[in-house]
């Protein structure tokens, strides 16, 4: 009876070196640098909880988590553009648009939740797939992309604000904002929201080929395209995932406010954005991430922001700190790259 044949070459040496592979393209459940992240909020917490004691309160705690909620959930969206290899500067002006173009409808029409919502997140998403076919399809890099329609989004917001405030929005979205009727169980419904759409995302990129395909392409585009992977239109997904993500935020920036909407909304959140999920371990290099790390990330930058302004230092400080971990964590990046490559 002859012996089962199998794929190995016979004659192969056995000692010959195997083809080296690029590296982990999915993270464990857990990162060791989530692992960190963790330890130094409960560090940072605990130092706060000894030299300001209130920041242990629930009256503090409930608006750092309120705070904490927009920047992580367009920071599950800006994750997956990140490792893809991309990045999106238009996020503030996104948000500019989002939140004062629904704000006036609901100031005018005063409709429902639901339906500020589907507006909020139609908008969003028209945006997202603006930079989502101009990137995917113009093959220009991202950074140009977007560059330029944060120019574009913030001029339309600032058109619609027609140099004033929007004054007397209804309560309507009360349940997303940082009063009684916005928390249950003491959380934010926004915090909330945000913890079972990160959820979500996670299990989507770890557990399904499509989601796994964004770390293929950020690893290396030219192998995922020949291995199959619609590279364009994964691409395309992940600006149109953070356009409709703006949309659901832009509704926590208009409740967690007063009846009054200026045209400082969204400025900067970019910013904070691109740090949370920096911090949180995903590579701007692409191909390595993680959605867990840029929600605890989200949380560690307002934590510090929070932190400064309770202490009684100058709010300086806190992009200082904040920069510093951008700083550490790129470099830690790098250092990783650089070790797979040698190994």
């Amino acid at each position: 009876m002859s012996s089962p044949t199998t794929l190995e070459d016979p004659g192969a040496d056995p000692t010959a070196a195997a083809p080296r592979a690029r590296g982990r393209v999915l993270a464990p459940p857990v990162t060791g640098q989530e692992v960190v992240l963790i330890g130094v909020i409960a560090v940072v917490w605990i130092l706060l909880w000894i030299f300001t004691p209130a920041f242990m309160t629930p009256g503090s705690l409930q608006p750092l988590l309120v705070d904490v909620a927009p920047v992580a959930l367009i920071g599950i969206g800006m994750t997956m553009i990140i490792i893809t290899g991309g990045i999106d500067i238009s996020v503030g002006g996104a948000i500019m648009v989002c939140a004062v173009s629904t704000a006036k409808m609901l100031v005018s029409l005063n409709f429902s939740i639901w339906m500020a919502l589907l507006i909020s997140i139609v908008i969003g998403g028209v945006l997202g797939l603006i930079n989502g076919l101009l990137i995917a399809y113009g093959r220009v890099h991202a950074i140009i992309i977007t560059f330029g329609t944060a120019n574009l989004f913030q001029f339309i917001g600032l058109q619609i604000f027609h140099s004033s405030t929007v004054n007397g929005i209804p309560g309507t979205l009360a349940s997303l904002g940082r009063g009684v009727d916005g928390r249950s169980f003491g959380v934010p419904h926004s915090f909330l929201i945000t913890v079972v759409l990160a959820a979500i995302a996670w299990w989507y990129l770890r557990h399904t080929a499509g989601g796994r395909h964004f770390f293929a392409i950020g690893g290396d585009e030219v192998a995922a395209r020949l291995a199959g992977v619609r590279v364009q239109r994964r691409v395309l997904l992940a600006y149109l995932i953070t356009g409709l993500l703006i949309g659901i935020a832009s509704l926590f920036y208009i409740a967690k406010g007063t009846s009054t909407l200026d045209q400082s909304v969204g400025a900067g959140r970019e910013l904070a954005v691109i740090a949370a999920v920096v911090i949180g371990g995903t590579s701007i290099m692409g191909g390595r991430g993680s959605v867990l790390g840029t929600v605890l990330g989200a949380l560690l930058v307002q934590t510090v922001t929070s932190g400064v302004t309770q202490l009684g230092w100058p709010s300086q400080l806190s992009d200082l700190f904040v920069g510093l971990a951008i700083i550490v964590a790129v470099g830690a990046d790098l250092i990783r790259q650089r070790a797979r490559r040698t190994a």
